[in-house]
């Protein structure tokens, strides 16, 4: 029984998603670490604490959430969430959000001390928004606006965040590496989305996809991988050849999602491409941070 509920536990976690806060923590660290600037890895190691803790308590609050709203259903195509199945009670996994949250606070403290008001500004709005992705009176995945909210705070804060503890500046090299992992981790949020358009419609979720139809949704994953690989080009006009051409190495793997997608109408093939979207992501942060030091 104990194991079970530990299990239960694990799968409100979403642990295939914790990715989208490990990658920019690395990459942030080692294009700081690129460019010559002294990297103090403990303070990275503290911002790798905190984004954890604030995803897993989005994760948390989402898993409460999206079921008082009727948008998880026995209905739904995607993996089983706790709330929904009954397996765990919903004032106990919201609790657990709030915790989360005050975990992700306690381990940001560091960078704080670190990086002043900028880093102080950055961590409300994180964990504000974090709650209000689903939650509050205006729900960002509610209103479309999901999609924005990851790629500005999974990619261009979170990335920009990292460099700004190191250096005490933002510059263009944060910004180009921001948006190649938002938009990465954005397919993932359109993946998601678009697998659950009809269930999404019915519960008044007015994501992307529902808003704009499967058209839009497949046009938008193929640019934000396109978006994302054209942007090594960058790097190879900084002399970054590394990080230009080693993260192109997967650009198969995204096109075999993107033609997957096209012809594919939304159903439980989903998971196994969203999991896919998920290892790309993944991949192309660490092979992103091994261009940042070889080159």
């Amino acid at each position: 029984m104990e194991k079970m509920r530990l299990n239960f536990w694990l799968m409100a976690l979403r642990p295939k998603t914790l990715g989208a806060a490990v990658v920019p923590v690395v990459v942030g660290t080692l294009l700081a670490f690129r460019f010559g600037h002294q990297v103090r890895w403990w303070l990275s190691a503290w911002a790798l604490l905190s984004t954890l803790f604030i995803q897993i308590g989005t994760n948390l609050f989402n898993d409460v959430i999206d079921f008082r709203k009727g948008a998880d259903t026995n209905q739904r195509l995607g993996p089983q969430r706790v709330t929904q199945s009954g397996a765990i009670a919903p004032a106990w996994v919201f609790g657990a959000g709030v915790f989360s949250f005050l975990l992700a606070i306690a381990c940001g403290m560091p960078l704080v001390f670190q990086g002043g008001p900028v880093v102080i500004g950055i961590g409300i709005l994180s964990l504000f928004f974090g709650y209000a992705y689903t939650g509050g009176p205006y729900p960002l995945a509610y209103k479309g606006l999901g999609d924005i909210f990851v790629v500005l705070f999974f990619g261009l804060v979170a990335v920009g965040g990292v460099y700004f503890i190191h250096t005490g500046e933002w510059n263009l090299k944060a910004v180009v590496a921001g948006l190649q992992v938002g938009f990465l981790a954005t397919v993932m949020i359109a993946i998601n989305n678009f697998r659950d358009i009809a269930q999404d419609k019915a519960a008044h979720k007015r994501t992307l996809a529902v808003r704009w139809g499967p058209r839009f949704a497949r046009l938008e994953i193929r640019f934000l991988y396109i978006m994302s690989f054209s942007l090594s080009v960058y790097w190879l006009i900084s002399g970054c050849w590394g990080a230009a051409l080693l993260p192109l190495m997967l650009w198969p793997g995204a096109r075999g999602v993107i033609k997957q997608i096209s012809v594919h109408d939304p159903g439980p093939v989903y998971n196994k491409l969203l999991a896919r979207a998920g290892l790309i992501h993944l991949l192309f942060g660490l092979q992103l941070s091994l261009g940042f030091l070889i080159s």
